[in-house]
C-alpha cells in the first residue's frame, strides 16, 4: 500500500487550485466593485435623511453644500443662522455654521465618487439626462431640509469602478430620498 502522493499528483493539484483561484479574482473584484458602489451610495442617501432628522430636532433649516475641489467633491452639513435657509453667501460670511464634518466618498469607499456615466439616460421618462454635472439641485449645490420635514428637491448622481451608476433622488414634499441604480444592459433605471 503505497504511502502520500506523489510529485505528479501534488503538481496537478497545486495546478488545478491556482486556475481555480485565478478564475475566481475577477468575479471577486467586480462583487467588491458593486458593494462599495452600493455602499456609498446608501451613505449618501442616509446622511441626508439625518440632515432631515437634523431640521426637525433644531426647529431651523439644515442643508447639505456640496462643492467640487480639484480631487472631487465634498460635502458638509450646516444649519440655517438668519431665518433664510441654508445659503452659499451665508456660508461663507459665517452666518450659516458647520454641523458636520465635510467629507467625501473616496474616504471611505474606495474608487466610488459623485460622477455621470457618458450617455446616461434621464432617470424619468421624457425628462432632461444628467449631463455631465452629477449635482443637480437646481440654481446651487446646496440640498435644504426645513423643520417641516420638506426639502428643496433634485438628484445626486454616484459612480463607481466599472461604470457602476447610482442616482439618489430628493423628493422636496416629503424630504425623503430613493436610490435608483442604472442597469446598463437594459438601459433603464431600477430600484436595486
Amino acid at each position: 500500500m503505497p504511502r502520500g502522493y506523489s510529485f505528479v499528483e501534488l503538481v496537478f493539484t497545486l495546478g488545478v487550485a491556482v486556475t481555480l483561484g485565478a478564475a475566481a479574482a475577477p468575479q471577486l473584484q467586480t462583487t467588491l466593485d458593486e458593494v462599495r458602489a452600493a455602499g456609498a451610495v446608501r451613505f449618501v442617501s442616509t446622511r441626508l435623511q439625518q440632515a432631515r432628522m437634523e431640521a426637525i430636532a433644531r426647529s431651523a433649516d439644515v442643508g447639505f453644500q456640496f462643492v467640487l475641489r480639484g480631487d472631487g467633491y465634498t460635502f458638509a452639513g450646516f444649519v440655517d443662522g438668519n431665518g433664510n435657509g441654508v445659503r452659499t453667501s451665508d456660508i461663507e460670511q459665517g452666518v450659516d455654521s458647520r454641523i458636520s464634518p465635510t467629507e467625501r466618498i473616496p474616504d471611505r469607499f474606495r474608487g466610488v465618487d459623485f460622477g455621470v456615466v457618458a450617455g446616461l439616460p434621464p432617470v424619468d421618462p421624457g425628462g432632461a439626462a444628467p449631463g455631465a454635472d452629477p449635482i443637480k439641485l437646481g440654481t446651487s449645490n446646496i440640498v435644504t431640509f426645513t423643520p417641516l420635514g420638506t426639502s428643496s428637491s433634485g438628484s445626486l448622481y454616484v459612480r463607481g469602478p466599472r461604470d457602476l451608476q447610482y442616482v439618489v433622488r430628493i423628493f422636496g414634499e416629503t424630504g425623503k430620498t430613493r436610490v435608483l441604480r442604472f442597469d446598463s444592459r437594459a438601459r433603464q433605471w431600477k430600484t436595486p
